[in-house]
């Protein structure tokens, strides 16, 4: 498939994969492909900013290739690592045949790419399968040495292996940074990309968002949740539920048969929309029934 041919394009491909995107994003999507440029997301928890490289996969159609980037990923985890035990037993077939000629071609080929266990990255940059998406995920959640890695990637598409020489992708993968912005990046890898803050949706896009995602929820009930959790984004918490935890929370309601908001309810299903005690204590009982009528009142 064809990369999209502007940003109402790109709008309706994300539309089309289930991501309903405000004009910003969108232009920002269609110019990291377009000019063939990472694209870095940034952005509290729960905003979809890992969704919009799952529906590019989806609808480019492209093989999604994701790096979930964690304390202590290192290059052996996320590029590659050589198979120490196939080498290993290659050496020793060498030596038990005693064939001159066959260990002077091992010397030669033990660093052979059939040696090679790719990782993510490189899995990326690598023919099989057609071209990707290359996700990785949270990277502010990796040590700062690793962005100097990812740099050689982001700039050439490319991964060096000493042992070995320079790796280049055929066709460029479409990479998607997200960062939840527990530290700062970097601002060379910062420079390498288009960057978007990925907010939370305003009232019209979170109903958008629920009604293509859950529409088995009703109507009114879908109004009053929304209304509900815009509400409580202007509070004061540890926590603040983002897109994800209103399409549960609307779920979870509706397989409850409920047909609006009431304060008991809204009580006992916190847990799905707040995933910390602290939080729940303070909007249990007096504030969630204020919430309530607020949401209802809002959405009548």
């Amino acid at each position: 498939m064809t990369l999209p041919a502007s940003v109402e394009a790109t709008q309706r491909l994300l539309a089309e994969g289930g991501y309903v995107a405000d004009r910003a994003l969108a232009t920002t999507v269609h110019l990291a492909l377009a000019m063939g440029r990472p694209l870095f997301l940034e952005g509290e928890p729960g905003t979809g900013k890992t969704e919009i490289a799952k529906v590019l996969a989806k609808q480019l159609p492209r093989r999604l290739v994701r790096l979930q980037c964690y304390d202590g990923l290192d290059l052996s985890a996320a590029a590659y690592e050589w198979n120490h035990a196939r080498q290993l037993m290659a050496i020793r077939l060498a030596e038990a045949t005693g064939d001159a000629a066959d260990r002077d071609a091992l010397q030669r080929g033990i660093y052979a790419r059939e040696f090679l266990q790719e990782r993510p990255l490189l899995q990326a940059l690598t023919p099989e399968g057609g071209p990707a998406v290359l996700l990785i995920d949270e990277l502010d959640r990796a040590d700062e040495p690793f962005e100097a890695f990812l740099l050689e990637i982001l700039a050439d598409y490319q991964v060096t292996v000493p042992e070995l020489g320079t790796i280049r992708a055929e066709t460029p993968p479409v990479v998607v940074i997200t960062s939840n912005r527990t530290r700062e990046v970097h601002d060379a890898i910062r420079r390498r990309c288009l960057y978007h803050w990925v907010d939370y949706p305003d009232a019209a896009r979170e109903r958008a968002i629920l009604q293509l995602r859950a529409p088995q929820v009703p109507e009114r009930l879908s109004a009053q949740v929304v209304a509900f959790v815009q509400k409580l984004r202007g509070g004061d918490y540890f926590k603040l539920p983002g897109v994800a935890e209103t399409i549960d929370w609307a779920g979870a309601l509706t397989a409850l048969d409920a047909r609006e908001l009431e304060p008991a309810l809204v009580d006992e299903t916190l847990g799905v929309l707040l995933k910390y005690q602290d939080d729940i204590a303070k909007l249990q009982g007096a504030e969630a029934a204020r919430l309530v009528a607020e949401a209802k009142q809002a959405s009548a």
